[in-house]
C-alpha cells in the first residue's frame, strides 16, 4: 500500500545522477508539498516559493513598456514563470530549462503549474543550458531568433554567484559574461538574479561595471522547516538606455 503522506511521482537516472519528483503532505500545515530531488539532495520545494515570486515581480517592476518580451533561465516548479506571465504587460516568455525531465513533467501535468504554462501562448519552454547558450554569440538566446532581445532576462539556476552548480557556470559572474548577458537586452533592459546567500558587496560591484544602476533586495519569508525566518537575495539591474 502507498504512503498517502508521500508519493514518488516519476524518476529518471541522467548522466549528472538520478532526478526525481515526488509529492508529499506537510504534517505542519496538511498541504501537499512538491519536490525535485537530484539524488538525496534536494534542488526544488513548494514550500519555499515566495523568493521566487519576488524575483519575478521585482525584476519586473523595474523593466518600462507594455508589450514586454521576457526570458527566464530555469524553470523549475514554474514559481518565477508563472510570476511573469501574471504581468498583463508580458506578450511573450522563453523559459530556459536544462533539464529534458523537468519539462516534460510540466507538460505531463505533474507540477501543479504546468498545465497553466503549457496552455498559456505566450509561453514557450526551451531545453537548454542557459550557460551554455548565453556563451555563444550575443543575442543568441533564443533558437527560434539568435538576434532577439529581451526586456527583462530573470534567472534562478545557481545558489549564488559565489555557489554554483557547475564551474562552467562561474563565467555569468564576471564582467565579461555580464556584458554577454547585458547584450541580449533591449535599452534599458533588466537583468534579475536569484541568490540563496545574502547580498554581496563585491558582485554588486561587478554588476555595477556592466549596469548603470544595480542593487540588491533581501526578500524575507517564514521557514516552515524551522519556523523561522529565512531570506534570500534578489539582484536588479538595468542596462543602459
Amino acid at each position: 500500500m502507498p504512503n498517502s503522506l508521500f508519493e514518488e511521482l516519476d524518476w529518471r537516472p541522467t548522466p549528472i545522477g538520478t532526478l526525481s519528483l515526488r509529492r508529499r503532505t506537510d504534517p505542519a500545515s496538511d498541504i501537499e508539498v512538491y519536490e525535485i530531488k537530484l539524488g538525496d539532495e534536494f534542488l526544488m520545494s513548494s514550500l519555499f516559493t515566495v523568493a521566487e515570486v519576488e524575483l519575478a515581480r521585482l525584476g519586473l517592476a523595474a523593466a518600462f513598456g507594455t508589450e514586454l518580451d521576457v526570458l527566464v533561465g530555469g524553470l523549475g516548479l514554474g514559481c518565477t514563470a508563472d510570476a511573469v506571465l501574471q504581468d498583463s504587460r508580458v506578450r511573450s516568455l522563453v523559459v530556459i530549462e536544462a533539464l529534458p525531465e523537468v519539462i516534460e513533467w510540466h507538460r505531463r501535468g505533474l507540477l501543479p503549474l504546468g498545465a497553466g504554462l503549457t496552455a498559456d501562448p505566450r509561453c514557450r519552454l526551451v531545453e537548454g543550458d542557459f550557460f551554455a547558450i548565453l556563451g555563444s554569440p550575443p543575442g543568441h538566446l533564443d533558437p527560434e531568433d539568435p538576434h532577439r532581445r529581451f526586456h527583462a532576462i530573470i534567472v534562478d539556476i545557481d545558489h549564488s554567484p559565489r555557489q554554483v552548480l557547475s564551474a562552467s557556470n562561474a563565467g555569468l559572474y564576471v564582467p565579461t559574461g555580464l556584458r554577454r548577458l547585458a547584450a541580449c537586452l533591449h535599452p534599458g533592459g533588466v537583468f534579475a538574479l536569484w541568490s540563496n546567500d545574502p547580498p554581496d558587496e563585491e558582485f554588486q560591484a561587478t554588476l555595477r561595471e556592466v549596469f548603470p544602476t544595480a542593487g540588491a533586495h533581501v526578500v524575507s519569508f517564514l521557514n516552515p522547516l524551522n519556523d523561522r525566518e529565512s531570506t534570500n537575495t534578489v539582484y536588479v539591474a538595468t542596462a543602459e538606455t
